[in-house]
């Protein structure tokens, strides 16, 4: 296959079938460290359950798998313009996930994601695929969009410079650096963390298998950046928006460093002004206590915010 990375920009792959039901939406709330506390999102005759606001971003690699599956048949079909890249040297770089309208309960069958190549950029570490995610029901309406990237380590293409983009997520403000965070908010993840969080649909071996965790430098398994993810969100949700799923609009942020299951985060949240339609923009970072490292950054988010009473 000839290398042309402009020609990959806005190529359309495949759509993708999706399908979830009650089972999932429980499985992926425990595997974000969802507590006993938090009823609407564990216990399916909750009157308020409802899925965890950022659940779509599971469905990337679920489909509509209801059994574990093999993460090295992942790869999917050929992009034209882009060279085949190792798998395992792929890391996801960033997330953006825009709610449109909550998911229901069920799927059913006929939802789908839509993906498109949305840019493509190549510098001397690598090659960095964004792709545009839109989880669609069976009329082809639009429940969310996601915007993803993935860096491929050490990926020649062209060996020199090139960026390319067609569509973007909203970009991130920095946290006022003079200003302290409006909240924190600390958590401990289980050591079984990333065993719960597969589950959801990411058989990456890496993430329970010693032995390619140690090979891969991490000293053992390391949690799914998705993991830490859904426990920032849930973090913002409930300092933020009142621990309402609905409040949640849009979660977006940088992987920069593993967690390993156990160690202590915190999110550090930043209320910045107005966002779109009603919601507060946040701004977030969250700190890997254990490590001393940031593990995500650039955090940015859009909630309904609710005043809790000080009586």
């Amino acid at each position: 296959m000839s290398i042309d990375l402009a020609k990959a920009v806005g190529h359309e792959q495949s759509d993708l079938p999706v399908k979830w039901n009650k089972r999932d939406l429980l499985l992926y709330a425990v595997g974000i460290g969802a507590k006993a506390t938090d009823l609407q999102f564990v216990y399916e005759n909750h009157p308020d359950f409802a899925a965890f606001p950022t659940y779509p971003a599971v469905l990337v690699l679920k489909g509509a798998s209801e059994d574990v599956s093999n993460f090295g048949e992942k790869a999917g079909d050929p992009i034209p313009g882009l060279p085949r890249f190792d798998p395992n040297r792929i890391v996801h770089g960033s997330e953006s996930l825009q709610i449109i309208k909550p998911i229901p309960l069920v799927s059913g069958d006929g939802w789908r994601l839509k993906r498109r190549i949305s840019g493509v950029h190549e510098n001397k570490t690598g090659v960095i695929v964004d792709t545009e995610v839109s989880l669609v029901d069976p009329s082809g309406d639009v429940y969310a969009k996601i915007f993803m990237a993935t860096f491929n380590v050490a990926a020649k293409a062209t060996g020199q410079k090139f960026s390319k983009v067609i569509s973007s997520p909203p970009p991130s403000k920095a946290p006022p650096k003079s200003t302290p965070p409006t909240h924190t908010i600390t958590e401990t993840t289980s050591p079984e963390s990333a065993i719960i969080y597969r589950l959801s649909g990411d058989f990456n071996p890496l993430h329970i298998d010693p032995k390619i965790g140690k090979f891969a430098g991490f000293g053992g398994p390391i949690l799914h950046g998705l993991g830490t993810y859904g426990y920032a969100a849930r973090a913002v949700l409930e300092a933020v928006g009142g621990g309402v799923g609905a409040n949640l609009k849009y979660f977006s942020t940088r992987f920069t460093s593993p967690v390993k299951p156990g160690d202590q985060l915190e999110t550090s949240i930043w209320e910045l002004g107005p966002g779109p339609d009603g919601t507060v923009e946040v701004a977030f970072v969250t700190k890997d206590l254990t490590s001393g490292k940031i593990v995500l950054g650039g955090g940015t988010a859009y909630v309904k915010k609710v005043t809790k009473s000080k009586l």
